[in-house]
């Protein structure tokens, strides 16, 4: 279950990640017609004002149909083949379930309780009762709940029913036809029971959203908290993409809602904390603009002295790309592995700094680096709040020192193994000149007869990642989730070091027995698709998609962590747990190897070893008994 909820919100991240990039667009639409900086300049009736008017209305698309975008999004990163026809699919099976939805409302209102549903006229920047236009159908106002639901029902047909085959006569029927028919069908019950319930759901969404503004402190210190906590599992997603672009606090979302009051926050000399109460959750930013370079500057620190030249040149791009770009996993996945607890008390700093931050009255849309938070914020807001953000300035350096004297002081004393404090032979090997103009050699000859072009970008990581993970011939299975490839090898002992992986840009490499994960950043998805035509054009028919066979992967693991298969006496499903007898107990792995691979609990007795994993226990025994 936790890795399907870690696909679920890796694929939301795809449409998310146009938003930042919309939101700058809109803000710097907002800024340039601020009277208060450009004066008459911003004049609604001058050529300035209306060249601004019309990049900040392009700005306006990624929001404006967001619930479209959703639509479309998840279907492209949860479907195994096809995702541009599951796209495709996902689309005209939400529309049809919004014009199911409207008609039934239109002749059975009352019943639903929407008894004026055909009166309420749409307008913009309004609750409409409930209602909302989407690509011009009048509908409920689902926000992207429904577009993620809709979406997911559609993937799930598609990756059982696309490749159906039907008699000759219907073949006209087969794909994507098929799967909408299935869908078109699907959408009418689902149709009527969010006519029956949503309304009722938005009666509590709207306590929900009273609660969470009036939680204080508390709530933003628990969002904040989650919101980075939650990040080596992916699930941070299902925690800030509800507040931030859906409907937890207000409608529409929080960026959104932001971005349309910017030039009324500007022209305010009212406290942000009274104008605009509800954006305190939207500061997650701060910790990379303010925390991650000083956690940099304390792995600097302690790093070994033949190390430190070697560091700086790893630590100091990727510091300034958390500061000005806001993306942290070169630095996230860095240490998450090596030192585990470091990522808790990063936690922990973030989200009470954030707090802090909100009680001196901070709000505002900082969710990116410094670029995106200058842009939507210290920029169009300075002249009347610029206080606020010289106490910002103030907390984030506090917290920042704070921060590194933590680091610096449980590196040392714990000995974490944080970059520069690797051991020597893990030091990337270099080659002499010899050795490199063969390796550059076999480099160009693989490529030559691939047929693959030498100047793209990723191709020479995906051709050395192939070669670490053994070739072609030792990969059994091969997917990614938002920032990692995930392969199930046949041989570990064909694996290179993971200083050769490190060399070859990954981040970091994780072994569960077979199951390799290799870190390698947000281009994970370019780097598949090439290591995934490399393989086709080697005549290699190893699984390559997107779906993960979970249970293969932690039978696998499970294997490991009891010591090995030589080490295992018996296995016996007992209702949600794994029970195990194993020869040698002493080389059983500690329990929280066992969480890592979704397992809930472990408990010891003697030679007997109990794996509380779930009601899909027997199936794990079964994927277990089929690799020992």
């Amino acid at each position: 279950m936790m890795q399907k909820l870690q696909r679920f919100g890796a694929a939301m991240f795809v449409p998310v990640l146009l938003f930042s990039f919309a939101g700058i667009v809109v803000a710097l639409g907002s800024l340039f017609n601020n009277a208060t900086i450009f004066g008459s300049l911003a004049n609604p009736t001058t050529g300035w004002y209306k060249v601004w008017d019309t990049i900040s209305a392009g700005g306006w698309t990624v929001f404006n149909q967001e619930c479209l975008l959703f639509v479309v999004g998840l279907p492209i990163g949860l479907a195994n083949k096809s995702r541009g026809r599951a796209a495709m699919e996902a689309l005209i099976t939400y529309l049809t379930f919004n014009y199911f939805v409207g008609a039934m409302l239109s002749h059975w209102g009352a019943f639903f309780g929407v008894p004026n549903f055909n009166k309420i006229q749409i307008t913009a920047n309004a609750t409409n009762g409930g209602l909302t236009e989407i690509a011009g159908i009048k509908t409920l106002d689902t926000n992207i709940v429904f577009s993620l639901i809709i979406a997911g029902i559609v993937v799930y047909l598609h990756n059982h029913y696309f490749d159906k085959k039907l008699p000759e006569w219907l073949g006209t029927f087969q794909g994507s036809t098929y799967v909408y028919f299935l869908g078109f069908f699907v959408m009418i019950p689902v149709a009527f029971l969010t006519c029956l319930i949503w309304p009722k759901v938005q009666l509590g969404i709207n306590s929900m959203q009273h609660f969470i503004v009036s939680s204080g402190f508390v709530g933003i210190w628990i969002y904040s908290f989650l919101n980075r906590v939650l990040i080596p599992t992916g699930l941070h997603h299902l925690v800030y993409i509800p507040f931030q672009f859906g409907p937890a606090v207000v409608a529409g979302g929080l960026q959104p809602y932001w971005l349309k009051h910017l030039t009324e926050y500007a022209a305010s000399t009212k406290p942000l904390s009274q104008i605009a109460s509800v954006e305190g959750f939207q500061l997650y930013g701060n910790e990379k603009v303010f925390l991650v370079p000083f956690i940099c500057w304390a792995f600097y620190a302690t790093a070994k002295k033949n190390k430190k030249k070697q560091t700086s040149a790893l630590l100091i791009p990727a510091a300034l790309t958390s500061v000005f770009a806001g993306i942290t996993e070169p630095i996230d996945f860095t240490y998450l592995f090596a030192a585990p607890v470091l990522w808790i008390v990063y936690s922990v700093m973030a989200a009470t700094m954030n707090t802090v931050m909100w009680c001196f009255g901070l709000r505002g849309l900082m969710s990116d680096g410094a670029i995106g938070i200058a842009s939507m914020n210290w920029l169009p807001l300075w002249a009347h709040h610029w206080h606020i953000y010289v106490m910002q300035f103030i907390v984030g350096i506090v917290f920042g020192l704070l921060t590194y004297f933590i680091f610096k002081i449980m590196i040392e004393k714990f000995n974490y193994v944080t970059p520069g404090r690797e051991a020597d032979d893990e030091d990337v090997k270099l080659i002499n000149k010899k050795e490199y103009k063969e390796k550059m050699a076999q480099q160009k000859a693989a490529q030559q007869a691939t047929g693959v072009d030498a100047n793209d970008p990723y191709i020479a990581r995906a051709q050395a990642y192939l070669d670490l993970l053994g070739g072609p011939n030792n990969i059994e299975e091969l997917s990614s989730c938002a920032t990692r490839l995930r392969v199930t090898v046949k041989d570990p002992e064909k694996l290179g070091s993971d200083a050769q992986f490190k060399a070859n840009k990954a981040v970091n490499v994780v072994h569960h027995g077979k199951a390799i994960q290799v870190i390698v950043g947000l281009d994970v998805a370019q780097v598949l698709e090439r290591m995934q035509s490399l393989m086709e054009k080697a005549g290699h028919d190893a699984k390559v998609s997107q779906e993960q066979d979970t249970e293969v992967e932690q039978a696998i693991g499970f294997i490991d962590l009891l010591g090995g298969r030589d080490n295992i006496k018996k296995l016996t499903p007992c209702s949600t747990r794994i029970r195990v007898e194993v020869y040698d107990p002493s080389k059983v792995a500690d329990s929280k190897q066992f969480k890592d691979l979704g397992a809930h609990d472990i408990t010891h007795k003697d030679n007997e070893i109990d794996i509380v994993i779930g009601l899909n226990a027997e199936n794990i025994i079964d994927k277990m008994k089929e690799n020992m």
